[in-house]
Formats: C-alpha cells, structure tokens, sequence
C-alpha cells in the first residue's frame, strides 16, 4: 500500500450509507492492491437505549489515522427503536449520531474529513428575520469537535461557508458525471448550440446552470418564482407561477437543472411550461432526490409526455421503488468519492478533481465524432 502523509486510511460509513461506503472501499482496495479479504471501513456504530439515547461507539483506535466520515443526514430509511417503537431517523438524529462518533475518536485521530454529501440544514442558508441559522452553526460545531475538512455537494448556497473560513470546505458539483450518464442513457443526444438549451427552474440555480451553458457552449434560459408574500403556509411564501426569460425553445431539447428535488411540484410546472413553449425532449439533471411526496406527481408528468429522464445521484437515500421507474437514471458518485479520498489520503491536491472541464470537453469531441461518423454514413447510403 502507498504510503501516507496522513497516516493510515479510515472510512466511516455512518448508518444508512453501507452501501455506498463498500462501494467506495472497492475502489480504494483495488487502486491500492489491497488485500481483498481486509478493508479501509472501520466497524462503527451509535447503539441506542429504550428511551432513544445513543452513544458513539468504536471498536478499533483511530490514534494517528486519517478519517473520513460519510453521513447521508437525509436518510429516512433507517429506524431505530425508542419506547417500544420503530422511529424513522430525521436529519437532527443523523447529525447527532455524527458527532457521537467523531467524539468517540477522542481527538487521537491526526486528521477527521466529514463528506456530507447533502449539507445538513443547508436549506436554512440565510436569515430572514428572527431565524435560526443551523447549517452555519452545525459547520462551526463540527470544526470545533475536530473536523479538519469538510466536502459536500451543490450546497444549496455555498456561501454558508463563510461560517468557518479558516477551515477546509469543499462543494462539488456532479456535472462531468450527470453528462456521461445522459450520453449514456440517450444515445441520440445532442449537446449542439442549435439542438439544445439550459434551463434554470428558478434564481437560485442560476449559476449552476451558467457553468453548464459555460462549458457546453449551448443557450441559457432561466424562470423566477412569483411569489404571494402576503400570506405563508407551511412556512414560505406560495409560489403562484413560474415565469419564463430566455430565447425560444420551439424543437430543441432541454435540461433542466436543480440541485434538489422535494415534492417534485415546481420542476414538473416548469416542464409543463416548456412543453408548452414547444420544448422537444426534457431532461432533469437533480443531484438530490427527496421525492418527499413519493413519485405519484412524476408517474403522472411522464405518462402525461411532460419529461423524458430524471437524473439523480446515488450520494443520498434512494426510497424504495426509485430504481425501477422508467423515467429514472442513477448517477453513480461512488468511484468519484473513492477518488477523492485516495487523492487527499495522499496530501494531493483535488484542484483537477473539482474542475472536471477537459473531461466535459472529451464528451464534446466524441458527440462531434459519432455525428460525424452518423452524416459519412448517411451521405454513402444515399449516394
């Protein structure tokens, strides 16, 4: 095995994340040559008492290691029982079951990298008002606990990070790996500036969608959310419509481009609007998928011809039955985490892993090619 400036490789997989955690080990154990009977997963646990009590519990010493946590804090999948009966995990018992186990290492651990791969509280972004702002203390709980780095993904606002600024923190977004998958799973695309546009579902995603429109050289187009703020319900402004800004998308294809999926009602009245503006195809590129509401709302949006593929990652809780819709498309994030671990085990930099455009531009060059392939081809047959 290579050897470390950091010490020895630890992964903490936190409940709910086994199997994408020995889907990372995989990784790991065969760049490294490792012995495929051993592991780089430590056995950790957070056991509960009947009143739902925890503690943080591990059974090797961590002295001297380099450890990386991975917690899905939106897993609702996992129970534990309290008074006799089974209660859903919420994000505050993700959390808190996190820093049990970074307080169990005790401090002996030479270096703690949280990956969190949906920032806990990370909604809760800024104050309105009299409001609590959660996500900027939780990062301020978790760098005075010990936490030396931590890496998330399209965080909601990225801006939190101005909690801790004297800290590492790392967003990434997936936007090499929603490319590949949609070249993948749609042969026929075309990332041409004539056949495709982007679309931003709201001002929030806008720059997400810039970079996108950026690197593929293709058409940007955006809607803002009009809200009622006379009245609230259920906490926020009702939006009553989404209204469009941007050239026309009669014929193209589009995609949309968020970073989360609640209820799913917002995408699906933007794609209605788009359709009815003459959109060709419309794809979704979400990194998150809450499905908070269940798939009903997009069962109906897809028979109903409103989309065409939904893209979401595997960094958070799938619930069951997600995988067997037709209208779904896994990303696979895995190998990239897996990769992003080895790189910092080894005091490298991840400044290329996060700067994913040479690798967008090779999808480019190999679209042209099959394009060009597809026209020789035809111009034989028709000669």
């Amino acid at each position: 095995m290579r050897e470390s400036m950091y010490g020895e490789l630890s992964v903490i997989g936190m409940r709910g994340c086994s199997q994408f955690v020995n889907q990372v080990d995989y990784y790991l154990k065969e760049w490294r040559s490792h012995d495929t009977d051993a592991t780089f997963v430590i056995n950790a646990d957070c056991p509960r008492f009947g009143s739902g009590e925890a503690k943080g519990l591990l059974h090797q010493s961590m002295r001297g290691r380099d450890v990386y946590i991975i917690s899905d804090c939106f897993n609702h999948g996992v129970t534990y029982k309290m008074y006799g009966r089974e209660v859903p995990m919420s994000p505050d018992d993700h959390y808190q079951d996190l820093k049990r186990t970074i307080a169990a290492i005790g401090g002996k651990a030479n270096r703690i990298t949280v990956i969190m791969p949906m920032l806990y509280e990370g909604r809760q972004h800024k104050r309105s008002s009299r409001e609590s702002l959660d996500c900027a203390l939780a990062l301020q709980e978790l760098v005075s606990m010990g936490a030396s780095n931590i890496i998330t993904f399209d965080a909601h606002d990225p801006r939190v990070q101005n909690a801790i600024p004297l800290t590492g923190f790392d967003n990434i977004r997936p936007t090499y790996q929603m490319l590949k998958a949609l070249v993948r799973n749609i042969p026929d695309i075309s990332l041409d500036h004539d056949d495709t546009v982007i679309i931003s579902p709201d001002e929030g995603a806008i720059g997400r969608t810039m970079y996108y429109a950026s690197v593929l050289g293709l058409e940007l187009g955006m809607f803002y959310k009009r809200r009622n703020y006379s009245i609230i319900i259920d906490g926020k402004n009702p939006i009553e419509a989404h209204e469009y800004l941007g050239r026309d998308i009669n014929g193209k294809d589009v995609i949309v481009v968020d970073d989360m999926i609640s209820s799913g009602d917002s995408i699906i009245d933007v794609a209605k609007q788009l359709k009815e503006k003459g959109a060709k195809r419309i794809f979704f590129f979400v990194t998150f998928g809450l499905f908070v509401g269940g798939f009903e709302v997009f069962d109906k949006a897809y028979a109903d011809g409103l989309f065409d593929k939904c893209f979401t990652t595997n960094l958070i809780y799938h619930p069951d039955g997600l995988m067997e819709r037709e209208w779904y498309a896994e990303v696979n994030m895995c190998k990239y985490v897996a990769l992003l671990i080895d790189t910092l085990n080894q005091n490298k930099s991840i400044g290329t892993l996060l700067n994913p455009v040479k690798k967008i531009h090779s999808i480019l060059d190999a679209q042209n090619q099959k394009r060009a392939r597809e026209k020789g081809e035809q111009m034989k047959i028709e000669d």
